[in-house]
């Protein structure tokens, strides 16, 4: 029993790995991957050309804790992760390095992250219901949609971990319905994400 129950294991977990290989999953994680890899560069490369050039990047970044309010900033990026990402979540990460406490502010990031995704999930929903809105959207993220209706959670894993915007593929994930509760399963790997880029960032801040 136990031997046939391993063997219908493998053979399930083969076809799958066949089924993302021929469909192009394993291709398109490596490009994201390569996408993620430049902004990284980037962005870092930034930090150190402002810090060294233009202005003191931790002065910067203590003078915005000292001017604004925690409230008002997180408010911001969680406008920010619930309409498209338009803000990079690093540049968020960084300012939470030299708040008053580092660890709960970015926490709480990564719980607006979280959260923000759960209202982009909604939104997508919510577009279903307006025939208009779907057809420009179905338009607009077509690939994205395409992408989520092949892979499914893996997508959201992927979209969760990567420096792609977690809010389109949680509104892709909305418009063709996928099951809620596996969403938000898989997007506590926001949370992951989150803990790692600031073990990068909050040593150069």
């Amino acid at each position: 029993m136990k031997k046939d129950a391993k063997s219908r294991k493998k053979s399930r977990l083969r076809l799958m790995h066949q089924y993302y290989r021929y469909t192009g999953f394993y291709s398109f994680v490596w490009k994201s991957i390569k996408k993620a890899i430049v902004p990284i560069i980037l962005f870092v490369g930034a930090l150190f050309a402002l810090d060294r050039f233009v202005l003191d990047i931790e002065d910067t970044l203590v003078m915005v804790t000292e001017t604004y309010s925690p409230l008002v900033i997180l408010s911001i990026f969680f406008a920010s992760e619930s309409l498209l990402g338009l803000i990079p979540p690093e540049l968020f990460i960084a300012w939470a390095g030299k708040s008053a406490s580092p660890i709960l502010y970015l926490s709480f990031l990564a719980v607006a992250s979280y959260v923000g995704g759960i209202v982009s999930y909604h939104i997508g929903r919510g577009i279903t219901k307006i025939p208009s809105v779907h057809e420009a959207m179905e338009v607009k993220l077509a690939q994205h949609i395409k992408n989520t209706r092949k892979w499914g959670g893996f997508l959201i894993i992927v979209g969760a971990l990567l420096p792609i915007p977690f809010s389109i593929t949680s509104i892709a994930a909305g418009i063709i319905n996928f099951p809620f509760s596996s969403y938000l399963m898989f997007g506590l790997l926001r949370f992951v994400r989150f803990y790692l880029y600031a073990l990068v960032i909050f040593e150069m801040v």
